[in-house]
């Protein structure tokens, strides 16, 4: 007789391998036209509420590998909030606005001249086509990630209303009295003709002069300090370009400076030091006090105006010579200490980073004709030969020097009419400062990783005013009127609400395209030719800073609560969104617009290198859809450690989906395995063995979730991958194959062992389905009654715990006792004396293993028999805690149908094979 046939042998239509790449579409193509998104708010509609608000992506390219592990990450949080039960909203947004949308634009129609050519309203027609391609690009591109949101409905920073609402926080920090308008020294990229915020600037070497130049005191000055021969302050400085504009020279209040005997006054702690360099020679002919030195005058060597000797905090002397050359038009702290002491401000720099007629006009240079028109870099080595003896010292160095972020052309602080929003100062209702508000926040706010509350707490605190303004075409406008007889700024509030209601309308795009009668509040006081427009634009980090007003309060998205529970990006968004953000909120709501922080890294090659063309070390989300799947990206976020930087590469994601096929592989046995089960067993009925499971699985399914619940997936996943490979596959379910294939259909042991499976697979499949979305719905379209009972899909569950399981299974004992017996099975099957345990019995006196079912122990060790007592046949032995296991060869045939050797003889069957047979 073929017995196979009589066996209970696994089945489901689980398929072993997921085909992914062939089968994901056609699901995430199901979900959208089953409106999975909506479904999910429908079944939580009252429950308490997560709000994840998304950072919006910049609409100019395709996706790669940094913006799918952000995505991924937010779906994952998403999601597993809401398999935990909660009502979850996800509103996607795009950033649309800015200079890399409008460069691009810019080598479409040939260039800034061909492109100044068209007109702003042309431009921005122009720049508008290319951000709405690339939203629809990358919308299509996040859904092939199986990320499931408000597809429909994405925030997009140049819809109209959005706009409108741009404009609308920009009036409220307005109301606030925080928002000032003043000629200040500012990061400018000539290359690009704009002013930059901080976080616009990035770092990179640039080589400069190093360069001493002695500044002779005024007679009068030196009558003051009784000085009768030559006397200089000697200035270091790594820009000569600058000297032109120099109206002060800052010395620290608190140092005393030294005469030396060759006429040369430096700071007196940094005299020895500037001689060992061979900068300076002589002895100290006197000392002075740095207050002896205020308001008294020294000659600019360049151009013989007179410059003010000030005091200032921010003189150190740790390096240089103790005084400091101060041009209030090219520095923060020089434009800080020229308030104080109302120095001049000199700015003969355009926007294009050339001399202009400043130079001429104020006679700031020699030959100045000669100089206009001439960029300031190339203008070093005249400038320094133009000052002959009264430079000291020339050299040259490599430092650290600000670029531009986009066009990596090195910056220059040039002094221009700009809007700042003012951070130390106090919004209207308030007794403390905007910085002040914004710091309280940072303490309240939960960071994931905790580290980075010290880095957004440091950029407040150290931050500047915020220069809003650029000088571009493509942005919101900063869409207010200047009458043109005072300079004076219309903020009242009806002129401000009917602009923006006619941007809700018409889109920001009316500023250049309507003409100022039809822009202008009715009722304004003024005719339109007494008004003219402020033509700058705001700063495309103010659009994405106000996205929690344009998207959590106008109630123009369904997006969930303000304050959002989370903001997740890149660790490099604590100078960017992050901070932009807090500090609008912090205006206007006077508190954060986030609850919470989660900050994710970079992703790097294998060997942590950046990823770059020409290295050839990119990783295309597109070739990993079409090589792996979704569901082995979103397994390799979820078994990354995203709070360094997360390394990628063909090694990892093939390590990455055998993991995936371990996993599903487990979860199509058990389902195989549960296929005719009918009921569970209540706990009380089932073995010890089916409660030691039960127990583990609830203890590792609880730390995974809690692990999980704090955001930290890669030790969920490391807890869940080993308590699969380990305790579920590698033990329970190999020792329950007799029973489940060989007992009764209805057997009480077999329906037990059926039952911890499937009350294991339906707590792990609301612990995974977060990260294996797809995974986890075509497991329960392939589900038997007893886990999918009247739910649909994946989104009809909520992640379950499985109950407390008191187990008296002594599981060190018993583990113990298993890896000592295995390891002689080892040496037994390569000395050739058996094939299969099953071959074997143990002999014991140990009540531990005793007092188990007897099937339950054979089961444990997969042998034929425990045995009470001892034998002379023995194999080999072992001990566990005093107690000897004795190992022999069974001395019963082996049954044609289980394969246990516990048969009278080879033809028939076992006592319990017989059994099922016959009934």
């Amino acid at each position: 007789m073929d017995y196979k046939d009589t066996l209970l042998l696994p089945t489901t239509e689980f398929a072993m391998r997921g085909n992914l790449i062939n089968n994901e579409p056609k699901r995430y193509a199901s979900w959208d036209e089953k409106k999975v998104y909506e479904k999910m708010k429908a079944n939580r509609k009252d429950a308490k509420s997560f709000t994840l608000h998304d950072g919006p992506p910049y609409a100019n390219g395709n996706t790669h590998i940094g913006h799918a592990l952000n995505k991924i990450l937010k779906d994952i949080i998403i999601k597993h909030n809401y398999f935990n039960g909660k009502s979850v909203r996800f509103t996607p947004g795009w950033d649309c606005h800015g200079l890399p949308i409008e460069q691009q634009v810019e080598k479409k129609v040939g260039g800034k001249q061909k492109k100044e050519l068209l007109g702003a309203a042309k431009v921005r027609e122009l720049c508008r086509a290319h951000a709405s391609e690339f939203v629809n690009i990358q919308r299509e591109e996040f859904k092939k990630l199986g990320i499931i949101a408000d597809w429909e409905n994405p925030y997009v920073t140049m819809d109209y209303k959005f706009e409108a609402n741009i404009y609308r926080t920009l009036c409220n920090v307005a109301k606030k009295g925080l928002l000032i308008e003043r000629s200040k020294p500012v990061f400018w990229s000539w290359a690009e003709r704009t002013a930059l915020a901080e976080a616009e600037v990035e770092y990179e070497d640039k080589e400069d002069y190093s360069i001493f130049i002695a500044f002779e005191l005024s007679d009068d000055a030196k009558a003051k300090l009784s000085i009768d021969s030559k006397a200089a302050l000697v200035i270091w400085t790594t820009t000569p370009w600058t000297i032109p504009a120099n109206t002060g020279i800052s010395l620290n209040p608190d140092e005393e400076y030294v005469l030396t005997t060759t006429g040369y006054i430096v700071a007196k702690k940094l005299l020895e030091s500037l001689k060992e360099q061979g900068i300076l020679g002589g002895d100290i002919a006197k000392t002075f006090h740095a207050k002896e030195f205020e308001n008294l005058l020294a000659l600019n060597p360049l151009n013989g105006r007179t410059s003010r000797i000030v005091l200032g905090e921010h003189v150190l002397v740790e390096n240089g010579t103790g005084c400091v050359h101060t041009a209030p038009g090219h520095g923060e702290d020089d434009y800080r200490i020229g308030l104080v002491y109302d120095l001049e401000v000199v700015m003969p720099v355009d926007e294009t980073g050339c001399y202009d007629n400043t130079l001429v006009r104020d006679g700031l240079i020699p030959n100045a004709e000669e100089f206009v028109g001439r960029h300031i870099f190339k203008s070093n080595e005249d400038i320094i030969a133009l000052m002959g003896e009264s430079v000291i010292h020339v050299s040259k160095f490599k430092h650290s020097y600000p670029h531009c972020w986009r066009s990596h052309t090195p910056l220059i602080f040039r002094a221009t009419k700009q809007w700042f929003i003012s951070v130390d100062g106090t919004p209207s209702g308030e007794d403390k400062t905007l910085r002040q508000i914004a710091l309280d926040e940072v303490e309240k706010t939960l960071f994931y990783p905790q580290s980075g509350k010290n880095r957004l707490r440091s950029m407040v605190e150290n931050r500047p005013d915020w220069c809003i303004s650029r000088q571009r075409d493509w942005g919101v406008p900063i869409a207010f009127f200047r009458v043109k007889a005072t300079g004076e700024v219309l903020l009242d509030e009806k002129v401000l609400n009917f602009t923006a209601m006619v941007f809700e309308m018409h889109g920001s795009d009316a500023w250049y395209s309507m003409p100022t009668e039809q822009l202008l509040y009715p009722g304004a006081g003024y005719s339109a030719d007494e008004l003219e427009k402020v033509t700058d634009i705001l700063d495309v980090w103010f659009d994405s800073g106000s996205t929690w007003y344009s998207v959590l309060k106008s109630r123009n998205y369904d997006a969930g609560e303000y304050q959002a529970d989370l903001y997740v990006e890149g660790s490099d968004q604590h100078r960017g969104w992050f901070q932009s953000s807090m500090f609008l909120s912090a205006a206007i709501e006077h508190k954060a617009p986030y609850k919470g922080v989660l900050t994710h890294g970079f992703t790097v090659d294998e060997k942590g290198e950046k990823m770059s063309k020409s290295k050839g070390n990119v990783v295309a989300p597109e070739k990993v859809l079409k090589e792996y799947g979704s569901e082995i990206l979103r397994l390799w976020v979820a078994s990354s450690d995203y709070q360094g930087d997360l390394k990628i590469s063909q090694g990892i994601l093939r390590q990455t989906a055998e993991n995936y096929r371990k996993l599903r592989n487990t979860f199509r046995i058990m389902l195989a395995n549960i296929n005719d089960l009918k009921a569970i067993t209540p706990y009380e009925e089932m073995g010890e063995l089916d409660k030691w499971i039960l127990s583990e699985a609830k203890e590792v399914f609880d730390a995974v979730h809690k692990s999980f619940s704090g955001y930290n997936f890669v030790n969920g996943m490391n807890l869940l991958n080993n308590f699969i490979v380990n305790e579920l596959s590698g033990i329970y379910i190999d020792i329950t194959k007799d029973s489940l294939y060989c007992d009764g259909k209805n057997d009480a042991k077999r329906n037990a062992s059926q039952s911890a499976m499937a009350i294991i697979a339906k707590s792990l499949l609301g612990l995974i389905a977060p990260i294996l979305t797809y995974t986890a719905d075509e497991i329960v379209e392939n589900a038997p009654a007893i886990i999918k009972g009247d739910k649909e899909d994946i989104f009809d569950f909520v992640y379950e715990s499985i109950e407390d399981v008191k187990s008296e299974f002594n599981v060190d004992y018993m583990f113990a006792a298993r890896e000592s017996f295995y390891e002689k099975v080892d040496a037994l099957k390569k000395e050739k004396i058996i094939k299969n345990t099953l071959e074997l019995v143990l002999y014991t006196e140990s009540k531990t293993a005793l007092k188990m079912d007897k099937t339950e122990a054979e089961d444990w060790f997969v042998v034929s028999g425990v045995i009470e007592g001892e034998t002379s046949e023995e194999l080999g032995t072992f001990s566990v805690d005093g107690d000897t296991f004795i190992i022999a060869k069974a001395t019963k045939a082996k049954c044609p149908r289980c394969w246990k050797y516990q048969s009278e003889n080879e033809e028939s069957t076992c006592p319990r094979c017989s059994k099922v047979l016959n009934a």
